[in-house]
């Protein structure tokens, strides 16, 4: 710690000027961070902040660590293919099939007097959306036209049915893509900029605070060193010092209850439960409507299947 010390007055003693004096006080600084690091420091010679700033920043802290959880998985509506189902390999004719293309034929004929509405015309797509809803209604839709394309295949119950199942998933595909575009809108990009900005000054407001307080500690330990001749100079560098901490601890404080009342973040969230409920009850409806329809043909079939074991 002498060490420490001598070093410490040294740097002091000499006169820079005043690009000098601020390179001093940044090392004596840097000197008092790394004593403290050490534990080379009382505990009584830390300078104590006011207990409400110290609760502002366990509260902004805890604030800014709830961003980071929820941002860690939300951004995944980023990607459109976050939940599709790589280990299928879908061919060149299944991905120039869309949902709504594929089942247009199948729709002019099974779909009149249903509950599922039937598509409206589509040309073939230039771009298949990798997402699971698009996946499944592909798959059936490719299923249904197999089925459909041999002799009788018209007639076939279970062409049918992935018939149905694939115009379910065509609406509800369609309304994956406007959730994961509402959530962008509405709850990433300003979640994302609650943390970049408004967050980020009061981190960095802090910052200050502490590199203020250590320039202040610094300074109370060059007094207790100083020479008689620099008593003085060195008390009014306590003095400044005092001035500057009690300043940015002033704005420090103003700037995270700033952050802390902010709505912005409690909006957000509603904007993306919004976004969720809205594609759940689309996907809710789609399937209720479909379910009902190929409850009646599984109806059917088992009747039929029934008939023929009784004779």
């Amino acid at each position: 710690m002498d060490g420490w010390n001598k070093i410490q007055t040294s740097i002091g003693s000499i006169n820079f000027g005043q690009a000098g004096n601020k390179l001093a006080k940044g090392f004596n600084s840097s000197v008092q961070a790394t004593r403290e690091r050490l534990g080379q420091v009382a505990a009584d010679e830390i300078t104590e902040l006011p207990q409400e700033y110290k609760d502002l920043e366990a509260r902004v802290d805890a604030l800014r660590t709830a961003h980071y959880a929820v941002l860690k998985i939300t951004k995944v509506y980023e990607a459109e293919t976050y939940d599709y189902p790589v280990q299928i390999q879908e061919s060149l004719t299944e991905l120039s099939t869309s949902i709504g293309y594929g089942i247009q034929n199948f729709a002019a004929t099974n779909f009149k007097g249903t509950a599922v509405p039937a598509p409206p015309p589509v040309a073939p797509p230039q771009h298949q959306h990798k997402t699971l809803p698009h996946a499944l209604g592909r798959a059936a839709t490719t299923a249904a036209t197999t089925l459909q394309d041999v002799p009788g295949g018209s007639e076939d119950r279970l062409a049918k049915s992935l018939g149905f199942y694939a115009a379910g998933w065509d609406k509800i595909a369609a309304a994956r893509l406007e959730q994961d575009a509402s959530i962008q809108q509405g709850f990433l990009h300003p979640w994302q900029t609650t943390l970049n900005t408004s967050i980020a000054v009061a981190m960095k407001a802090r910052q200050a605070v502490k590199a203020s307080r250590l320039e202040l500690d610094a300074a109370k330990q060059a007094l207790k060193n100083a020479s008689p001749a620099r008593q003085e100079h060195a008390r009014l560098e306590v003095e400044n010092a005092e001035d500057d901490l009690v300043q940015k601890t002033e704005v420090a404080i103003t700037l995270m209850k700033t952050v802390l009342e902010n709505p912005e973040p409690i909006k957000n969230i509603n904007e993306l439960v919004k976004a969720q409920l809205t594609f759940f009850a689309v996907a809710a409806e789609a399937l209720s409507g479909v379910q009902g329809e190929i409850e009646e043909l599984t109806v059917a079939a088992e009747g039929e299947y029934r008939k023929s074991r009784d004779h």
